[in-house]
C-alpha cells in the first residue's frame, strides 16, 4: 500500500446556464493530465436565482475556482472578496480563484481574445478602427482590452440601445479610445474605414450553427481582420468572410488562451497549451 495516499483531487469547473454544450471541461481536463495533476472540471448548471448558494458552495467544497459563463458573469461580482482592476472595469468575471478563504475575481476573455490576435496572428490592434458587433460580457471584455492596447476607434453595434450606449460610456470614460455606438436595425454595412471586425454576439453557437450576424458581406473588403467568438474552428460567419478576402480569426484560440490564463490562476503552473488545443479540435472534428 502506498505511503500517505491522497485520494482529495482539487476541484474547479463552470457555472452556467444553459452549461450543457460548454467545452471547457475537455481542454481543461486535456491540461490536468499533461501535467499529471489530480485535479476535475466540474461543468456544473446553475439556475440564474441559485447563484448565490452555488458560490457559497465553491466556499464550503473549498474548491480552488471556478469559471462563470453565461448569466453570471455580472451577477456573481457582488459575491466576491476582491476583483481585479481590469475586471472591474469591464464589470465582468468569467473565473474565480480562491486564495485561502478570499474569492478573487478576473476576466480572461479578453486577454484570451488579445493573445490570439497579437500572439497567432500577429495583429497588432494599435492604431486600428474596430467595429464591434454586440455589447454583451464578451463585448465589454474585449474592447476594453482592445482600447487598453492602443485601438484608435471602437464602433459598438447593437440591437439594443441601452447596453450599446453603455459599453460606449464605458470605453470613451474609462480608456483612451474613442468610441460610438450605432443601431443595429436591419443587415448592417461595415464601415469602409474598419480594420477589424469582431462577432461578440451568440449568433452561430451551437446548436444554431447555421446562423450568422446580418451584415452586409459584400461590404466586406480584402485585407480586413474579421474575429469570431464562438469556440468552433469555422463558423458560417468566418467562411463567409473568408470569400471576401479577409483575413478570419475564430474563437477557438481565445477559448484556449482565456482558460489556459485561468489554468495557471488556479494551479500557478505554466498552461500546455499544445494538449488543451488539440483536445478541443478532437471533439470539433468528431462532432463535424
Amino acid at each position: 500500500m502506498m505511503a500517505n495516499p491522497n485520494y482529495k483531487a482539487e476541484l474547479v469547473g463552470v457555472f452556467g446556464h444553459p452549461v450543457a454544450e460548454n467545452p471547457t471541461v475537455v481542454m481543461q481536463e486535456a491540461a490536468f493530465k499533461a501535467l499529471n495533476l489530480n485535479w476535475r472540471y466540474l461543468t456544473i448548471e446553475v439556475l440564474p436565482e441559485d447563484l448565490g448558494a452555488a458560490m457559497q458552495g465553491l466556499r464550503a467544497f473549498q474548491m480552488r475556482g471556478i469559471n462563470l459563463t453565461i448569466p453570471h458573469k455580472v451577477a456573481v461580482l457582488k459575491y466576491l472578496d476582491v476583483v481585479k482592476p481590469d475586471a472591474a472595469l469591464m464589470g465582468a468575471v468569467n473565473t474565480v480563484v480562491r486564495k485561502d478563504d478570499r474569492l478573487i475575481g478576473e476576466n480572461t476573455d479578453g486577454k484570451g481574445f488579445m493573445r490570439a490576435l497579437v500572439q497567432d496572428a500577429k495583429v497588432d490592434p494599435k492604431g486600428t478602427r474596430v467595429v464591434v458587433l454586440g455589447a454583451g460580457g464578451a463585448a465589454r471584455a474585449i474592447t476594453v482590452e482592445l482600447a487598453l492596447a492602443g485601438a484608435r476607434q471602437i464602433s459598438i453595434v447593437n440591437r439594443s440601445d441601452d447596453r450599446g450606449k453603455t459599453l460606449c460610456n464605458l470605453l470613451n470614460e474609462k480608456t483612451p479610445t474613442s468610441a460610438d455606438y450605432i443601431p443595429w436595425t436591419d443587415s448592417f454595412e461595415i464601415p469602409e474605414n474598419a480594420d477589424i471586425l469582431i462577432n461578440a454576439t451568440s449568433i452561430g453557437l451551437y446548436p444554431n450553427v447555421h446562423q450568422k450576424p446580418e451584415i452586409v458581406y459584400d461590404s466586406l473588403r480584402a485585407g480586413m481582420v474579421v474575429c469570431d467568438v464562438i469556440p468552433t474552428p469555422k463558423t458560417l460567419f468566418l467562411t463567409e468572410a473568408e470569400k471576401h478576402g479577409t483575413k478570419i480569426i475564430s474563437g477557438l484560440g481565445m477559448l484556449v488562451y482565456q482558460g489556459a490564463i485561468g489554468f495557471t490562476l488556479w494551479t500557478d503552473l505554466e498552461a500546455p497549451v499544445e494538449p488543451m488545443y488539440r483536445a478541443l479540435l478532437d471533439i470539433f472534428n468528431t462532432n463535424d
